[in-house]
């Protein structure tokens, strides 16, 4: 069962995982975007590191709304918005139970995704974070492992795609063999599941 503990080191991974990509997820958005994924993802993760050292909540619902409230307040772009959504849409999903189960959390996100592809009108083959997002919520329920490569292998099959939605669906053709920078950051998330778990 997976408590508040394991979710505030989910999202403390996460953070840790933006930081050292933060560079190349804005080289990835500098063509097709306004070449700060990165930095703005960045601060947003910051920001909610901080908040939950601050004010430590005790569920796993409690956790992902409060990380929902920071990314939405302090990420600029339409990237806040959306993981926002993400997060405080599953953490609604968990209610205020004390733990949860694997089963719970990949329903939970199921919900999340559902509520930015409604908020962000992206389907999958749009070329956004709902290309790594949708197959990671899939496989979540074998396992954290299937769930991040599920979201990689997601993120990667962006790039040959042509962007139907967000900034990069502006460039139209030239969007093409560009690697979507939002999968990209989603990516890191569900791949932070995995470490979180094995600690």
């Amino acid at each position: 069962m997976l408590d508040a503990d394991f979710f505030r080191r989910w999202m403390a991974t996460a953070a840790a995982s933006v930081d050292r990509e933060a560079e190349r997820l804005t080289a990835l958005d500098s063509p097709i975007g306004d070449a700060d994924h990165g930095t703005n993802l960045q601060r947003g993760f910051r920001a909610v590191v901080t908040a939950l050292e601050k004010e430590a909540p005790d569920t796993p619902g409690a956790v992902l709304q409060l990380a929902a409230r920071q990314l939405i307040s302090t990420v600029g772009g339409a990237s806040g918005p959306l993981y926002g959504t993400l997060l405080r849409r599953a953490g609604k999903a968990l209610g205020d139970a004390a733990e949860v189960s694997g089963e719970q959390l990949a329903k939970a996100l199921g919900a999340g995704v559902d509520a930015v592809m409604t908020l962000g009108g992206a389907s999958p083959g749009d070329k956004t974070m709902i290309d790594a997002l949708v197959p990671a919520v899939d496989a979540l329920g074998t396992s954290f492992e299937a769930a991040k490569a599920a979201a990689e292998e997601g993120a990667v099959a962006t790039t040959p795609l042509q962007a139907r939605k967000g900034r990069a669906s502006y460039l139209g053709e030239r969007s093409i063999g560009h690697q979507d920078p939002g999968a990209t950051s989603s990516a890191l998330l569900i791949a932070a599941l995995v470490e979180a778990a094995g600690e």
